[in-house]
């Protein structure tokens, strides 16, 4: 079976390549199987990928159709089960993923800061070779005052 984007779905209705619509149940969502004219079933993808485009409510799907100038819909709801939950989806995965997400927009947010005071520090540079033998002296220091 063949995948067809949106648009692809548009155009080939505008066409009238279309011989039929089924809303077609799969676990707790539904996705569109498009029957053409040419004899080759497709499925409606999402807009860059080749992945079914599912819809967790029928009536979305509905409107979709509609838009796009298909009013007459059969639905197959043999394999659609409301219950059956989609984990990929919950709310425990997005609340997730929204942490995740603000923590690194918190990171990023300090950093520009720390890069921006830098950037306004008025004391002259320090080269690295400085900044080593700098180190040097203080981890020696450090070293004899273990051993005393």
């Amino acid at each position: 079976m063949q995948s067809m984007t949106l648009e692809q779905l548009r155009a080939t209705t505008n066409a009238g390549g279309i011989k039929g619509i089924t809303l077609k149940g799969q676990g707790n969502g539904f996705y569109i199987q498009i029957d053409t004219r040419s004899g080759k079933d497709a499925y409606l993808s999402k807009a860059r990928s080749t992945e079914v485009r599912s819809f967790g409510n029928p009536s979305t799907a509905l409107n979709v159709l509609r838009d796009i100038g298909i009013l007459i819909v059969q639905i197959d709801a043999t394999h659609w089960n409301p219950n059956q939950k989609d984990m990929s989806r919950s709310r425990e995965s997005r609340g997730s993923a929204m942490r995740v997400a603000h923590e690194a927009a918190a990171y990023n947010e300090w950093l520009a800061g720390e890069i921006q005071a830098s950037l306004d520090d008025s004391r002259p540079n320090v080269t690295d070779e400085d900044a080593m033998t700098e180190m040097d002296v203080e981890i020696a220091s450090l070293t004899k005052m273990q051993q005393a």
